[in-house]
């Protein structure tokens, strides 16, 4: 099978590996699209895995082989699946904290998404992989993913009717961020970036205000908009850690602030701790996606309450991964979602 092996930092290479053997508790499914996510670029750049490996998480594909004791699922079933697998019973996942568990990064499906065939194992199997309705194109299935991560996120958020919410940055995650916080009742949405193409998405889909913070001073726009009071929820959705200082600063008193990008680069910063004191902000981190989500975003999908249509800009065949990453990431292009089909 064809597969895009990545050996170091920004060395892919496509090239045929062997078609994974299935136990009688597992299913082999033929990919039929993977998002391009952004943790897939950091890691292809980085060199915060392990290489040689194939990457890719936010896969739909056809079930072509399974198991002799898989009932739940049938030969054609599309599907979609996710990455990691909690325990359910140690010390972390009884308080309900999935992904901070010791097995969640150790487990995966074999190998990546960004191959032409992937064995779902048999954890995967039962918790965390769902049939994909025939409403719902390969393409937008991919989104699943993502979507649950962002409703894991905003389970921390916990929007209130006529809240106001900032996203600070209009990427994929940031777009359904906007989108997710106005199906959970928030009234203002308002979403900033440096990007116009981006920010003109996230008003097409519903974004109440777009801000692009190199034509207009974010804190003013802030005050203009809540009449001075700031904003009672913030989702950093871009891994610049200098957002988190302005976060701060911006959040209305008892606001709450979710950071969920990572940063990975200039990870100290100065934030103002007196509002923790005397306005009772809250800063709190989240983490991937636990199995309780995907549910309710397969839900929103099938139900067309989100528009993930506007999002996907651009499809290329697996071969071109390489290509896909550097337009994804050229400030220039006007890209948001890429999807890589087999």
């Amino acid at each position: 099978m064809k597969a895009t092996v990545c050996y170091k930092q920004n060395d892919l290479r496509t090239e045929d590996l062997p078609i994974p053997e299935i136990s009688d508790n597992e299913v082999l499914i033929k990919m039929l699209a993977c998002g391009l996510c952004g943790t897939d670029i950091q890691k292809i750049r980085g060199d915060s895995v392990q290489k040689p490996t194939v990457l890719g998480h936010e896969v739909v594909g056809e079930i072509i082989k399974k198991g002799k004791n898989v009932n739940k699922f049938n030969l054609g079933d599309r599907v979609i699946t996710a990455i990691h697998v909690p325990c359910f019973t140690c010390h972390y996942c009884n308080k309900g904290h999935y992904t901070i568990c010791e097995q969640f990064r150790t487990n995966n499906i074999d190998p990546g998404g960004f191959a032409e065939f992937i064995r779902i194992p048999e954890l995967h199997l039962k918790h965390l992989t769902h049939k994909v309705s025939d409403n719902i194109s390969d393409e937008e299935a991919t989104l699943i993913e993502p979507i649950a991560c962002c409703l894991h996120g905003l389970k921390q958020a916990d929007i209130r009717a006529n809240d106001s919410v900032l996203i600070m940055g209009a990427g994929t995650i940031g777009i359904l961020h906007a989108q997710l916080a106005k199906i959970k009742g928030a009234n203002k949405v308002i979403i900033s970036d440096i990007s116009e193409h981006k920010l003109q998405k996230a008003l097409k889909v519903g974004c109440d205000y777009a801000i692009n913070i190199l034509e207009k001073n974010l804190a003013d726009e802030i005050k203009r908009i809540t009449n001075n009071q700031g904003v009672d929820v913030i989702i950093i959705a871009a891994g610049v850690s200098s957002l988190l200082s302005d976060a701060v600063n911006l959040v209305r008193r008892a606001g709450k602030i979710i950071v969920f990008s990572g940063f990975d680069n200039n990870k100290l910063v100065e934030i103002d701790a007196s509002r923790f004191f005397k306005d009772e902000i809250t800063i709190v981190g989240t983490y991937s996606v636990t199995p309780y989500e995907f549910p309710e975003a397969l839900d929103l999908l099938e139900k067309r309450k989100l528009n993930t249509k506007e999002m996907i800009t651009h499809v290329f065949p697996l071969d071109k991964l390489s290509e896909a990453i550097n337009l994804s990431t050229n400030p220039k292009e006007s890209v948001l979602k890429v999807i890589i089909k087999s």
